[in-house]
């Protein structure tokens, strides 16, 4: 039972019945889209009344009460279940198809084949506004289906925003990881960012500033304009991923131990054991201990059936 008509009674339900339903279609959208605005053209198809026969089917007075079910669309069957039990059987009336009225074939509409409705392509232009989000809906009223009889339903555009190669969105704010070497991470850097706007930032480290890896830090003002009030920006966050060097010249290392801090001097036990270290593949590692545990549980399921049966003494 609609809820609606527990308080209301069975007047919203009829309201309901005289609209048609919705039409929803995706459109896929660009951060950069999202970000300056956009206007798309989209073509649709949607059904429009038959203008030739004005949405009756066919001739005039040729549409008639189907008279198997009297209109309803629906028909009623009796069941003997037992004595003195029986169950009605509700199903579509099978000379009308549900639709509670007939067409002579011969009287029927040549354009529409007394459907009463034919397709159209209808050229929609969809206007993104800055700051829109995934998943957003643009609603055109009354664009959806038309049938005699209803008022028509809305067209549904939903927005698909695509994956960008740089930045990711996060509400209002913009992250974006910017890659540096152990050179730039130590002595400070120059790099431009191009905004989606194309604009381009300079972000500047002066040296003597280290910039760990892993760190983050934002630009205020620079990140998504806010709906409805795109002056307004969240932050583009950037996080830096310090790439280290493979291998350093051995000649090079007592210089480069002048220059950085020294190391913490380490006292070694006497009966202490040398041992080598082997690189490990981080994605391997995940692999093999996801297998561990898939075949631990398989075990541990095994086992409780075991558990489950016992043998009998006598």
């Amino acid at each position: 039972m609609d809820i609606f008509d527990m308080f209301f009674g069975s007047g919203h339900s009829r309201r309901r019945e005289c609209r048609g339903k919705d039409v929803i279609h995706q459109l896929a959208v660009t951060l950069q889209e999202l970000y300056n605005g956009a206007v798309r053209k989209l073509a649709v198809q949607k059904n429009v009344i038959c203008d030739k026969c004005e949405g009756r089917g066919g001739k005039k007075g040729s549409v008639e009460t189907c008279p198997n079910c009297r209109g309803t669309g629906m028909q009623v069957r009796i069941q003997q279940l037992g004595p003195g039990m029986v169950q009605q059987i509700q199903t579509v009336c099978p000379e009308c198809q549900g639709k509670r009225e007939r067409i002579n074939p011969k009287d029927r509409c040549k354009n529409c084949q007394g459907r009463k409705v034919v397709r159209e392509r209808k050229l929609l232009e969809v206007h993104i506004d800055k700051g829109m989000e995934d998943g957003q809906r643009i609603t055109f009223s009354g664009e959806g289906d038309q049938e005699p009889g209803l008022e028509p339903g809305d067209i549904i555009i939903v927005l698909d925003e695509k994956e960008h190669e740089v930045f990711r969105r996060s509400g209002h704010d913009l992250i974006m990881r910017m890659e540096l070497t152990l050179t730039e991470a130590l002595c400070g850097f120059q790099k431009c960012i191009k905004t989606l706007d194309d604009r381009d930032l300079v972000v500047t480290v002066i040296p003597g500033e280290i910039i760990k890896h892993g760190a983050v830090k934002c630009v205020l003002n620079e990140g998504m304009p806010q709906y409805k009030n795109p002056f307004e920006k969240g932050r583009l966050i950037i996080q830096f991923l310090v790439h280290f060097p493979t291998q350093i010249d051995p000649s090079a290392v007592a210089r480069l131990e002048e220059l950085l801090p020294p190391r913490l001097e380490v006292i070694i036990p006497d009966n202490a054991e040398e041992v080598s270290l082997i690189e490990l593949d981080p994605e391997q590692e995940a692999r093999r201990q996801r297998t561990h545990k898939q075949v631990y549980e398989e075990d541990d399921d095994y086992g409780h059936q075991r558990g489950g049966v016992q043998c009998q003494t006598h």
